[in-house]
């Protein structure tokens, strides 16, 4: 079982390609397991000669979940908006630490970094906390942390924070569902999305996992002043179709950090449709070919 031990937290990877290529860490989003990244698509990653690696965070799929840290959200978000004292289990900090474990296990020095949506925020973090180990950051559908850009509308908020599925089926047609909402238009496949839900489902099912990443979210506040200092080539990817994120948070990302690239793809939502990731897949290992050393 490919497990990297990293003191109490265990993380679950894979990899395709080459260990002696250069290593491109994909980071999977709130909640989202790891198969979030399609074989096809760290394939065609390896098959244009980069070492891919795809991992659960901490608190989803077969990584260590924190099951003894319940999380009262409500709470949490009073606290956070009358400025007062708030205490997680952990941060995108603590997160962008498990990233940086898991080079260290794969005896890999510097890797570049690809992060979707929260993913995107632990590969800003890690770039800025850790800046040796980042040859590059793609940054894709994610946002500062900024309390004024970025935010979902209020009907992806109300899908976001709705009653976790208590069966399978119900995670299937909630995963749909959600599509309808911040997916890109006619581009998902329904069947496709079930066949995903089902498989995350068998996987691990545990909707407190997700809520304590987004606590670690909405705690770990706006990394607006460090991006502005980070010297990280960087590639900002956004949908314009995106209701999860809204391409604002995709624009500010670009704004803040020196000479990163923004590229606002029409008709893309908060998501992998398949019909993009040959552009997608392009962006990716362009941006990373052009700077691997």
């Amino acid at each position: 079982m490919p497990l990297a031990q990293l003191g109490e937290i265990d993380i679950y990877h894979e990899t395709f390609g080459d260990p002696g290529d250069p290593t491109m860490l994909l980071v999977s989003g709130l909640g989202g397991q790891m198969i979030n990244w399609d074989v096809e698509v760290c394939q065609a990653i390896a098959g244009r000669g980069f070492h891919a690696v795809r991992y659960d965070n901490r608190d989803v799929g077969l990584s260590t979940h924190l099951h003894d840290h319940p999380i009262d959200l409500l709470g949490l978000l009073g606290a956070l908006s009358s400025g007062q004292p708030v205490d997680v289990p952990y941060l995108l900090a603590d997160m962008a630490v498990d990233a940086a474990g898991l080079l260290d296990h794969l005896g890999v020095e510097r890797a570049h970094v690809v992060g979707m949506s929260m993913g995107g925020m632990i590969g800003q973090t890690l770039a800025i906390e850790h800046r040796t180990r980042v040859l590059s950051l793609t940054s894709m559908m994610s946002t500062t942390g900024d309390p004024d850009v970025g935010v979902p509308t209020a009907e992806a908020l109300d899908a976001v924070l709705g009653p976790p599925s208590l069966t399978r089926e119900e995670s299937q047609d909630t995963f749909v569902r959600h599509a309808h909402v911040w997916g890109s238009p006619g581009l998902f496949d329904e069947d496709r999305l079930r066949r995903r839900a089902g498989e995350a489902w068998d996987r691990d099912h545990d909707p407190m996992g997700g809520t304590r990443q987004l606590a670690a979210i909405l705690a770990s506040g706006s990394r607006s002043g460090a991006l502005r200092d980070l010297d990280v080539p960087t590639l900002v990817i956004h949908g314009t179709e995106d209701r999860l994120v809204q391409p604002s948070g995709g624009e500010r990302t670009a704004e803040v950090v020196p000479d990163a690239k923004l590229v606002m793809v029409e008709g893309m939502g908060h998501d992998l449709a398949p019909p993009l990731w040959p552009r997608l897949v392009d962006a990716i290992t362009g941006h990373a070919a052009e700077h691997g050393d």
